[in-house]
């Protein structure tokens, strides 16, 4: 055998060894083959997960478990449900209580001990209500400042408590605890607003209150330089507590309309665009509200705006503001240029967020549950808290290396299309059906983001999740649509075995378990077809088009896609073949013991490259790499 051809098949050996057996690559982990020792970087994480929560005043007379004028029964069953996901720390965007004193504050620091007693951080700030107890709410929350967690002091865990018995303090439990690096906060803010790095996040929360502007307009230079320290490949993430543009308050972040400062405005929100950051988090308007704001002039820059479902006792609905009360809905469009567009928007619920996040990726999921109001001098109130049955209600998300694409009602999802390491994945057919609108009349869009991880043993593409498609609040149900990837010959083997043994586009379900996407569908027939896709084929059909090496299905469902064999056990076959492992003595990522673990492989042949990391085809023993591949295919 010749060697330019060994080399060839050495190379192309070495690709799916690496993307199969060294499994996910960190962006950033390891060496850095740039060379650009400048910016740090984002060490390689488990994944993990925050959890969110909104206001928790509580405006109603204390019916026996509601101290404080702050929403301890509804806090306790959020606390419940972080404790269950197993969230590392929780932050709450402000209105702590509902009246500003400093026995307030530490009845709502007592109700944060459940969090700490089971290792969890929490980090809250201040809203309108809380405005007036900036020297308590600092010496109650020292973790604000760099400080440890599960450190309430003792004189505030004492607070006088009238409902103690009905809703006793949970006891604490372990020594103080620190969460978070890097702390820092803008000149006479201290503690107030605030950043600090967790893993991969760069987290920044606002505090606008300061007894002057009481906007955050003052704060931006630091702002600016909070997110610019981020790590060059992780994620930034901003919180406050009113928002930018809301559907029940008129008043924001820059004062008490929503078109106050336009320039303060522009300029925040391109910071946040300049330095990475994806989600605006909020609360004060008491409702789920997520939607795209964009600067005045609906072009230079937006953010993902995420409003807060309530977690206290009062509930807005949506209502228009201004002059906008007075015009017809339909002539609004016409008279000013919209930069907003409503996502997704459920009222008259308690509800809390997990953040999960996986390296580059961040997916979001909100629960909520529903609650029995009353109208009370005109506003939707609990006057007592029931057995809140929670359950998830919408999931969203983005990734570093992804792409946002915004489909209006009635447009085509022909625009989604991305790629990424050698796998291109597009929509190639549907259309935006839906009609569903806000509480204002405004039609809801989609934000549908792409994300990617790297192929597992055995398949033949990338893997791509798709976020942002579902229709309704509730389901994962989405319009009809015909999804397209891409496929490496060299994972896939002979294509014409697709008609005998099942090879396509696949899912991942709820089991973990990867089957054919259209088992996953909504209704429709089950048919495939040998060839391109075609206009006119209804939901259910998929087919895998050799020409283009690409694997098609018509679905109505999301989120995670790649292309390999519908019955796993094809694709354990790859771990029986021979198999070569490679890493360099100084990768951290990969598994030392992978090696002993392939039990089911015929031969199993372990190479360590001195000297080298996961980089190792590109650096100084490179040749070692392909000579190494190159006699085991001779040898097996």
């Amino acid at each position: 055998m010749n060697d330019v051809r060994m080399t060839t098949r050495a190379m192309l050996a070495l690709g799916a060894v690496a993307a199969c057996l060294f499994g996910p690559v960190p962006v950033g982990a390891g060496a850095d083959p740039t060379g650009d020792a400048g910016a740090r970087s984002a060490p390689h994480e488990e994944p993990w997960s925050f959890g969110v929560m909104g206001d928790t005043q509580w405006t109603e007379a204390d019916d026996g478990r509601n101290p404080g004028t702050c929403a301890v029964d509804i806090i306790n069953q959020v606390n419940e449900q972080f404790i269950k996901h197993g969230v590392k720390f929780v932050i709450a965007v402000g209105d702590l209580t509902d009246a500003s004193s400093a026995s307030n504050v530490d009845i709502r620091a007592v109700y944060a001990q459940a969090l700490y007693s089971a290792g969890i951080g929490f980090f809250p700030l201040r809203g309108n209500h809380d405005s007036t107890d900036m020297a308590e709410f600092k010496r109650v929350f020292p973790q604000t400042r760099g400080g440890p967690n599960n450190a309430t002091p003792a004189d505030a865990l004492a607070v006088a408590n009238p409902d103690a018995a009905a809703v006793p303090p949970v006891p604490v439990r372990g020594a103080p605890f620190v969460v978070g690096t890097n702390f820092s906060s803008p000149e006479g803010m201290a503690g107030l607003s605030y950043s600090f790095d967790y893993k991969n996040v760069r987290f920044v929360l606002l505090d606008q209150f300061d007894g002057r502007t009481n906007t955050i307009q003052p704060q931006q230079s630091w702002i600016s330089e909070a997110l610019a320290g981020r790590l060059r490949d992780g994620h930034a993430i901003v919180f406050g507590h009113k928002g930018l543009m809301t559907e029940y308050h008129s008043d924001n972040l820059f004062g008490p309309h929503q078109d106050s400062d336009p320039a303060g405005t522009d300029a925040f929100i391109q910071s946040l665009a300049a330095n990475g950051v994806r989600y605006y988090v909020g609360g004060h308007d008491h409702m789920h509200d997520l939607s795209l704001v964009w600067t005045h002039d609906g072009v230079t820059a937006r953010v993902t705006e995420l409003v807060c479902a309530s977690d206290s006792s009062k509930f807005y609905l949506p209502r228009r503001h201004g002059w906008r009360r007075w015009v017809p809905g339909f002539l609004i469009p016409v008279l000013e240029r919209s930069r907003q567009a409503p996502i997704a928007q459920e009222t008259r619920t308690v509800g809390y967020y997990i953040f999960n996040v996986d390296g580059p990726r961040m997916t979001v999921d909100y629960y909520s549950a529903p609650v029995a109001l009353s109208l009370i001098d005109g506003e939707w109130t609990l006057t007592t808290t029931p057995s809140l049955m929670f359950s998830r209600r919408q999931t969203f998300g983005y990734d570093l290396r992804g792409k946002e694409f915004v489909v209006p009602q009635g447009s085509s999802y022909g625009t989604v299309d991305d790629a990424f390491e050698g796998t291109r994945a597009r929509i190639i057919d549907g259309t935006s059906l839906s009609d569903a609108k806000d509480g204002t009349g405004r039609p809801f869009i989609h934000a549908v983001n792409t994300g990617w991880s790297k192929r597992s043993c055995g398949t033949a593409s990338q893997e791509l999740h798709l976020w942002g498609m579902a229709t309704t609040l509730g389901s994962a149900k989405t319009d009809t649509y015909t999804l397209a990837i891409a496929y490496d010959d060299a994972m896939a083997g002979p294509v014409d075995e697709a008609k005998v043994v099942g090879f396509g586009l696949v899912t991942k379900v709820d089991d973990g378990r990867w089957t054919n996407a259209v088992d996953s569908n909504a209704g429709g027939t089950k048919a495939f077809v040998w060839g391109p896709w075609r206009a006119g084929y209804g939901l259910g059909t998929y087919g895998v088009d050799a020409r283009t090496r690409s694997a098609w299905a018509v679905i109505n469902h999301g989120e995670d896609f790649r292309v390999g064999y519908f019955d796993e056990r094809r694709t354990d076959e790859a771990m029986r073949a021979p198999t070569l492992v490679i890493r360099g003595n100084h990768d951290l990522i990969a598994d030392p013991g992978l090696a002993t673990k392939l039990t089911r492989a015929t031969h199993v042949l372990e190479v360590v490259i001195p000297r080298a990391t996961y980089w190792a085809p590109y650096e100084a023993h490179r040749a070692q790499v392909l000579e190494e591949t190159a006699s085991f295919l001779k040898d097996s």
